[in-house]
């Protein structure tokens, strides 16, 4: 599979790399205020891609987050239930 995967790799990356080279046409993003920003387009692509991801983990991070509590939590909860079970049986034999 190692054999397969790093071939695929380099087509990746040869089809990226050609797709870079041939736009490299400069052009210009407005934005509000009159504000411009002049660049090639795979860079501005390139930061677009960044921010995207940048985004998405942003996303993630919260929820992941949310998740970590949620299951420290629940890990909390059930000692807690174990430790009561296994008391129990330890105060029902004394008598």
């Amino acid at each position: 599979m190692r054999y397969v995967l790093w071939p695929l790799r380099a087509a990746v990356f040869l089809v990226l790399l050609g797709f870079a080279v041939k736009n490299d046409q400069p052009v210009v993003l407005h934005y509000f205020l009159g504000y411009q920003w002049r660049a090639s387009l795979v860079v501005i692509l390139l930061a677009s891609f960044v921010v995207g991801i940048a985004v998405g983990m942003l996303v993630m991070f919260g929820s992941r987050l949310r998740q970590q509590r949620e299951l420290a939590d629940l890990r909390r909860q059930l000692q807690l239930k174990n430790q009561l079970a296994d008391a129990a049986p330890a105060a029902g034999s004394s008598s």
